[in-house]
């Protein structure tokens, strides 16, 4: 079966990992080499733990822990202390000097609302760069999380707040919007470059079908659906705890504490119980398919989008107890709604067995080995297959590869695409894939390319490389969509 490993947007967080993977790897050693082709995988699913295996209702006894790190090399634990030691003691000569420019900062300096505005934002004096650097050599270093929950759209190089170029975009948004019969084509045709923050949620209310392109018709649409909803929730919800239901419900409680776990608006507990709901309802209506782990991932983009609408602070940390409850409930229903029009189009990816996704894989697979047939031969050698770091892509909508903020602007385009969360997905994968061919053909062993595979190195992605990850995308999809048989041996 495949198991799901975590990205470079999800690392694992719980020291049980480190464990096990210092005692596979001294197990490995002490092994005898057996033919590669045989163990090649099966190694490095044994050296690769993830969270999803870890047993979360046992209770495991961690004092033993302390023995499985006495394998290591104890002249490399030796010089790594002498060098922390080194490097505190120098940090240490200079505490007169990093107060003094603490004092002098001038009074001009923005203040920061967030870490992750300090990442994200450019400042022109000199002197206020200078005092953050200080700054942060005087603490421990820390990894570059703030950056990767920033949801913000904009680039990760920083950008203007709104250029004319922009303004005039805008204002054609607010046009088509505004008129009495939504234009719905020519809304498309100006969400594919992305859509502007301002007008977002009502722009995918109507891309995903939920809303009518009739502006009188909207209100009434909205009120129905979002007692329909909730008509739902009275009618199924208390099902959660009968037997048939039990499992089902369970991985969703597992499932969404994981969902973003590095952004502050996901772990708190009206938002997890907020996202069971839609789940649990979602689940109990489409039998076909149930619940899968992947699933959970979809709702984030549409919760976070309908969130903005009545959020103008950064959202990532906003506290949604401060939101009335009918606020709450509109963006729970639209989450809902909108979701179940996207996994309509997808469904057989999450049926018994995944068809759906196992098609698109060997297609991904056929699509490469035509566009870049040396990315392709390099993994034939090195005996990668596709199924190994695809699935994931296709399960999750590459929402495991890239930030939020990513996923959000990719989405503009999906959904003025036709089946674009399907057929133009595929095109998305193959551009992404080829995006990495240099660092692909620079690893020359099968663990080295599953690593980099499944920690691709986005976290300082923005706008700009989705906007030339989506134009190289439709160039594939122009070549080869209409003549299939370019990609067929």
């Amino acid at each position: 079966s495949i198991q799901p490993v975590y990205g470079a947007q999800h690392p694992p967080l719980d020291p049980r990992l480190t464990k096990n993977l210092i005692k596979d790897r001294s197990k490995a050693n002490a092994l005898p080499m057996k033919s590669k082709k045989a163990s090649s995988f099966h190694e490095f699913a044994r050296n690769t733990s993830d969270a999803w295996d870890i047993g979360d209702d046992e209770d495991e006894d961690f004092s033993s822990s302390s023995s499985s790190f006495q394998t290591l090399n104890s002249k490399v634990a030796k010089a790594t202390a002498a060098q922390v030691l080194e490097n505190h003691s120098k940090l240490r000569v200079k505490p007169e000097r990093a107060q003094s420019a603490l004092g002098d900062m001038p009074t001009n300096c923005k203040v920061i609302k967030s870490s992750s505005e300090a990442q994200l934002s450019r400042t022109s004096e000199d002197a206020c760069m200078q005092t953050s650097l200080q700054k942060q050599q005087s603490l421990p270093l820390r990894p570059v999380i703030p950056l990767v929950a920033r949801i913000s759209d904009q680039n990760a190089s920083g950008a203007p707040p709104m250029t004319v170029r922009e303004k005039t975009r805008l204002e054609k948004f607010r046009q088509l919007l505004s008129s009495h019969n939504t234009d719905l084509d020519e809304l498309r045709k100006c969400s594919w470059p992305g859509v502007p923050r301002e007008v977002r949620p009502v722009t995918w209310r109507l891309l995903s079908g939920y809303l009518p392109a009739n502006m009188e018709r909207r209100k009434l649409t909205l009120q129905r659906k979002r007692e329909e909803y909730f008509g739902f929730i009275q009618q199924y919800y208390d099902s959660r705890n009968e037997e048939h239901h039990q499992d089902t419900y369970r991985q969703i409680h597992i499932d969404i504490p994981r969902t973003n776990p590095l952004i502050p608006l996901f772990q708190q507990p009206l938002v997890q119980e907020i996202f069971e709901r839609i789940l649990f309802i979602w689940a109990i209506r489409h039998p076909a398919s149930g619940y899968v782990q992947g699933i959970n991932d979809l709702v984030t983009p549409f919760f976070v989008v309908f969130l903005s609408e009545y959020v103008e602070e950064d959202v990532e940390n906003f506290d949604v107890t401060n939101l009335s409850q009918d606020v709450l409930r509109s963006i729970e229903a639209d989450s809902f709604w909108c979701m179940s029009k996207l996994l309509d189009g997808i469904q057989d990816n999450y049926t018994f067995a995944q068809p759906g996704i196992q098609k698109k894989v060997k297609a991904l697979e056929e699509l490469v080995s035509r566009i870049d047939e040396q990315v392709h031969n390099h993994f034939r050698k090195y005996e990668v297959e596709y199924l190994q770091f695809a699935f994931r892509w296709m399960n999750n909508l590459l929402m495991r590869e890239l930030p939020l903020r990513c996923t959000i602007r990719l989405w503009d385009t999906y959904q003025s695409e036709p089946e674009g969360f399907s057929h133009f997905h595929l095109y998305v994968c193959a551009a992404f894939l080829i995006k990495w061919r240099k660092e692909i053909l620079d690893e020359e062993d099968f663990q080295g390319l599953l690593m980099l595979l499944q920690n691709l190195p986005t976290i300082h992605w923005g706008n700009e490389e989705i906007g030339l990850l989506l134009a190289e995308a439709y160039r594939l999809k122009y070549m080869f969509a209409d003549a299939p048989n370019h990609y067929r041996r």
